[in-house]
C-alpha cells in the first residue's frame, strides 16, 4: 500500500512529466514554491518560480523529450513536507537514454498545495 507520501510524489512527477514532455515553462515553474532552489543540469542556482521557468526557457527546443523517474523514494518530514529521491532518466530525441541523473526534491505544503521547494540533480557517475 502506497503512503501519502507516495501519492503526493507520485502525482507531482505524473505533472513534472507532462511538463517535460512539452518543454512547458509555466506548467513547470508552477510545481515549485514561491521560493524554491532549484539546481538543474548546469552549475547555476535559479530561485524561485521565475527561475525555475528561465531555466526551462533555456533548455533546446527537443523534438520529443521524455522523463523516467525509478528507484523512487519518498519520506514524511512532518505533516507539512516530504523528502524525495529518485534517478531520472531523460531520453530527448531518440529511444536511447540521453541522460541519468540522481534527483531530489524536498516537496512542501505551501498555500494549501504541494509544491517542490528544492530541486537538485547530480551526476550518477562517483566523484570520489
Amino acid at each position: 500500500m502506497k503512503s501519502d507520501a507516495d501519492e503526493i510524489v507520485s502525482a507531482i512527477m505524473a505533472k513534472w512529466s507532462v511538463g517535460f514532455s512539452r518543454l512547458d515553462a509555466v506548467a513547470l515553474a508552477s510545481l515549485y514554491s514561491k521560493s524554491a532552489f532549484f539546481f538543474g543540469s548546469n552549475p547555476t542556482l535559479y530561485r524561485g518560480r521565475e527561475g525555475v521557468s528561465a531555466y526551462f526557457n533555456a533548455l533546446p527546443r527537443w523534438r520529443s523529450p521524455i522523463v523516467q523517474f525509478s528507484d523512487v523514494k519518498a519520506a514524511s518530514v512532518g505533516s507539512d513536507a516530504i523528502n524525495m529521491a529518485s534517478t531520472a532518466t531523460f531520453y530527448l530525441d531518440e529511444d536511447d537514454p540521453t541522460l541519468s541523473v540522481k534527483i531530489t526534491w524536498v516537496i512542501v505544503r505551501e498555500d494549501g498545495d504541494w509544491k517542490i521547494a528544492s530541486h537538485h540533480v547530480s551526476s550518477k557517475t562517483p566523484l570520489i
